[in-house]
């Protein structure tokens, strides 16, 4: 597993790698603007500050392994700057046994995280019991089904065929959750899915020459083939059935009416007119 976390930061210093980082900094900060609480945690990638947009006063950067080696590759590498070099990390665990209590944190931001899970289940079994109701959880990862997956699934074929040979386009980190699967353990736990979207249209190539040849698909691909990016990027909701949030004490009181309620009056217009003028006996019975 340690291999795999040094090739995914030597893959994030890459062309494509950069790629791909910036437009998830951009969905992360879109995301976590608005979301408010007093308690957050990111969990890996200290490459991507997911928090950074966030304004709750409690932040936290939660490394696994990552800890040991994907801080030696950030500076050999030279992929992050001197911002994200000095970020502090405040906690050593892996995502399968976070030491919080249970419903304690607001918001839980997992770049890529699922991907380098020893078991991505159970990870987020832990994240639905650290969350709050209510409480949200951020995730990207790579999309299997996309220009990208194709190329990747095309390299093992030829590994397997080869004995080894052959180069990967994407960092070797096993098998790739793809987003149906992902959302459907989503809903096991009652996370419902709040938001999602996909990105990154451009074809598998390594330059920055060529990505930036190809920069038009990106457009077209949010119109014509959305489900195809080579990434993807969700916002889920902690959702507790049964569950009644309680109002303000002032809100349950009963307010006092400021009138008296008028009475409707039994008696037709008509007649009360008659009455009035002498002609006729208003009739009561």
């Amino acid at each position: 597993m340690s291999d795999q976390i040094i090739g995914l930061h030597h893959w994030f210093d890459s062309p494509p790698g950069r790629y791909l980082l910036a437009w998830e900094q951009a969905r992360f900060d879109e995301a976590v603007a608005d979301i408010f609480g007093y308690h957050s945690l990111q969990l890996g990638m200290p490459l991507l500050d997911g928090l950074r947009a966030n304004r709750m006063p409690h932040q936290w950067l939660g490394l696994g392994q990552e800890a040991v080696h994907g801080s030696i590759a950030c500076v050999e590498n030279g992929a992050g700057d001197d911002a994200l070099q000095r970020r502090p990390v405040n906690l050593l665990a892996e995502p399968v046994a976070l030491p919080f209590a249970a419903a304690s944190l607001d918001l839980l931001v997992l770049p890529h995280t699922l991907e380098l899970s020893i078991d991505p289940h159970a990870a987020l079994r832990e994240v639905e019991r650290v969350l709050v109701p209510e409480g949200r959880v951020v995730i990207s990862g790579l999309n299997p089904t996309s220009l990208w997956g194709l190329r990747q699934w095309r390299a093992r074929m030829v590994q397997r065929v080869s004995g080894g040979k052959g180069t990967l386009y994407l960092p070797d980190v096993g098998e790739f959750i793809g987003y149906r699967r992902l959302r459907d353990w989503l809903r096991l736990l009652s996370f419902e899915v709040e938001s999602a979207r996909f990105g990154c249209y451009r074809p598998a190539v390594r330059s920055t020459q060529w990505l930036e040849r190809f920069d038009f698909m990106d457009p077209w691909g949010e119109r014509w083939w959305p489900i195809l990016g080579a990434a993807y990027f969700l916002v889920a909701v902690k959702r507790v059935h049964g569950m009644r949030l309680l109002e303000p004490a002032w809100r349950s009181g009963r307010q006092r009416s400021a009138a008296t309620v008028p009475v409707a009056n039994r008696v037709a217009p008509a007649q009360i007119s008659r009455a009035a003028t002498g002609t006729d006996k208003i009739d009561r019975t």
